[in-house]
């Protein structure tokens, strides 16, 4: 029995069913859009950076504009496959302009190096970004920390 003492049809349950599921996913959307962080703004890329554990010194942020190759070279094909498991692809954005976005990791686990993260941004989003050391037998592995 529904509300009132009435009972249910089965075209009132599916319209309560199909109300509720566009209500969950309008709330899912919203949440999805307030997750996006605007990685063109120094709040933005602090929570980004943060979201996948990483502490950084803001004081620390070093920036410039690049422009990435119209190829991919070797080096860049190597740096591209880190990339691709990270869900990025260089390759979608050869030959364009983006931000270079540096900054001094403060919580890297057990590392006696310096280490720093860099964030390669185009316009709102983040295109590819890695996690290096600045030791000559460092390291350099993408952003999340598997």
């Amino acid at each position: 029995m529904g509300k009132n003492g009435r009972i249910m049809t089965r075209a009132r349950a599916v319209r309560a069913v199909l109300v509720a599921a566009a209500v969950l996913l309008l709330l899912l959307g919203l949440r999805l859009l307030a997750d996006r962080a605007d990685s063109s703004t120094p709040q933005g890329r602090l929570l980004f950076l943060e979201r996948l554990g990483w502490q950084v010194d803001p004081a620390s942020e070093e920036h410039r504009s690049i422009r990435l190759p119209d190829e991919l070279g070797e080096v860049l094909e190597n740096y591209n496959e880190m990339q691709k498991a990270q869900g990025y692809d260089l390759a979608r954005h050869l030959g364009e302009r983006c931000e270079q976005y540096s900054y001094r990791v403060t919580n890297y686990p057990d590392c006696g190096q310096e280490v720093w993260v860099t964030l390669y941004v185009r316009g709102r989003r983040v295109i590819a970004g890695d996690v290096h050391s600045t030791a000559l037998d460092g390291f350099l592995h993408g952003l999340k920390l598997n």
